[in-house]
């Protein structure tokens, strides 16, 4: 059989035996007036007055937006919002566009255009955050677990502030949207650090489709509620990047309501763990990077039994990224237990240390390839992880080295299985 990968840029077409089993998300088609319906969630929210109650003229309004590395549609969900936000009486010249970029790099002015779409780069002031900048941070004092909370000053001065993104399962802050628009993406780097640190990644409940009980979730959650004036814009995609749903509101419980809908369509039990399982990291843009390759392999790792082989199929345009801290915590430990050790030392904390954390569980259950065709054999051997320059080879040698029970994620962590 023919199965299409989600891969780079435009997908990865391979020829499978008929006897490997393939786990996609429930298909929902898309909504076909996206728009139509996103004005219908701005003015009948979740657990809130309609936007246009909401927010009134004078109003200095942020719009925080996810970054080039998620799929969120930006340039389809931006529109009908902005013109809500004036028709409510709200002047341009009071509208700020905010890249939530947590710790990832600044994006450039073409990235930016084609994140957005020329016309609202060239009628909105659109920034970025600095989670760096001392200057653009304020501080609201510690969470629970004693974590620093400084967030970005424009969001906490505005107005009303809202919050958009999209709704997907997430390897350890159980699913994407609703809170991490803050934490981490317009969060002060230190509470970035605090957030993923070594014992909350390492905590049973931070993993996928668990938000009560989960300490990281619970603590974006908790950053978010202590700015005012909050409103919330999430949707949910299909495999083709198609809205299937709006979620808009309020931030708890539309964000409640939103994770019910995805948990439904993209989380599938099986019966017990495979051999081998193959899957990707999505697609452009997701696997742009292999620091972001975790969360195909975290997907992985729930249905591997242990001592299986994981093959992940990841374009990385972008490399490690060679210039990610990602990159440097993985050459300094050297080897699987060296990053063991370099994590159990007391204190320990460093920028990026999640995904090395992350990779590293994965590794400890299962032995992990890698199928790029943007990196070198080389790159991926210093990852730590072991090359794969012949997908076609390796999708014959690998069952008849770990075993003949396969198992294909298409769409990688789209799609969330358990045993």
């Amino acid at each position: 059989m023919k199965i299409l990968l989600a891969y780079g840029r435009s997908g990865l077409e391979v020829e499978l035996p008929d006897e490997f089993e393939v786990i996609r998300p429930v298909h929902v088609p898309g909504l076909k007036d996206e728009a139509g319906a996103i004005r219908c969630a701005l003015r009948q929210p979740i657990g809130a007055p309609s936007l246009h109650s909401l927010v009134k003229p004078g109003d200095r309004v942020v719009v925080a937006h996810s970054d080039i590395t998620r799929a969120t549609p930006n340039d389809r969900l931006l529109p009908p919002l902005l013109a809500e936000l004036e028709q409510a009486g709200v002047r341009r010249e009071d509208i700020t566009l905010l890249c939530a970029l947590g710790a990832h790099r600044k994006q450039t002015e073409a990235e930016t255009r084609a994140l957005l779409g020329e016309a609202i780069v060239e009628r909105y002031c659109c920034l970025q955050h600095d989670g760096s900048d001392d200057a653009a941070l304020v501080s609201l004092g510690q969470t629970k677990f004693g974590h620093p909370v400084r967030l970005n000053r424009l969001l906490v001065e505005a107005d009303f502030k809202i919050l958009t993104g999209f709704i997907e399962p997430h390897l350890y802050a159980g699913f994407s949207g609703g809170p991490k628009c803050v934490l981490p993406g317009l969060a002060g780097a230190e509470s970035v650090l605090s957030n993923h640190g070594v014992d909350m990644i390492s905590h049973p409940n931070a993993r996928w489709g668990i938000t009560e009980g989960n300490p990281l979730w619970e603590e974006m959650m908790d950053m978010a509620l202590r700015i005012d004036r909050v409103f919330l814009l999430n949707v949910a995609l299909n495999r083709a990047r198609e809205i299937t749903a709006v979620f808009a509101g309020d931030l708890c419980i539309a964000h409640r309501e939103g994770c019910e809908f995805v948990r439904r369509h993209a989380m599938v039990k099986v019966e017990q763990p495979f051999d081998v399982v193959i899957t990707t990291n999505s697609g452009y843009p997701l696997d742009q990077n292999l620091y972001q390759g975790a969360k195909g392999m975290s997907a992985a790792a729930q249905i591997v039994r242990q001592g299986g082989a994981i093959l992940l199929v990841a374009a990385c345009e972008d490399g490690l990224p060679g210039e990610s801290n990602y990159a440097r915590l993985l050459e300094r430990a050297g080897s699987l237990q060296g990053v063991r050790d370099m994590l159990s030392q007391p204190g320990f904390s460093e920028m990026d240390q999640w995904g090395v954390q992350v990779q590293a569980q994965v590794q400890s259950k299962a032995d992990v390839y890698v199928y790029s065709g943007c990196l070198s054999e080389e790159e991926i051997g210093k990852a730590l992880l072991i090359p794969c320059r012949d997908l076609e080879e390796a999708l014959l040698s690998l069952p008849a080295r770990y075993g003949k029970r396969v198992c294909v994620l298409p769409e990688g962590p789209q799609v969330i299985a358990y045993v």
